[in-house]
């Protein structure tokens, strides 16, 4: 009996980015999906703890959790650096282990390279 859940064929993953506001996040999430960079962009307020340049920071961000094709990351990570506000944005991928093969190809259908206009 064949297993329902398998390892992805092709590189699913998961890429977390941080905003510094709701509206930036939403800009950010609007424009991956539009581009086909990402299936889905999930949007989360999280309270962020970290040190910048020496000094200990306690912020209100906004999470990303962008569900693509991990092939595609340079292209999504040039997309995020090109309109994040951050100096150094966070752009950090976690491949998908396994999932359920009819979300899988859905994603790999939204994030399929458009095809080109004749």
């Amino acid at each position: 009996m064949e297993n329902s859940l398998t390892p992805p064929k092709t590189e699913f993953g998961i890429i977390l980015v941080t905003a510094g506001s709701e509206a930036e996040a939403a800009a950010l999430a609007e424009y991956l999906v539009q581009e086909r960079l990402a299936a889905c962009v999930g949007i989360t307020p999280i309270q962020s703890v970290y040190t910048w340049q020496g000094n200990l920071q306690k912020d209100q961000e906004w999470q990303l959790v962008i569900k693509t094709n991990l092939n595609r990351f340079d292209e999504v990570a040039r997309a995020i650096t090109q309109i994040h506000s951050y100096e150094v944005p966070e752009i950090i991928a976690l491949p998908i282990q396994q999932g359920l093969p009819a979300y899988l190809a859905w994603m790999a259908e939204q994030t399929a390279l458009a095809p080109k206009p004749q």
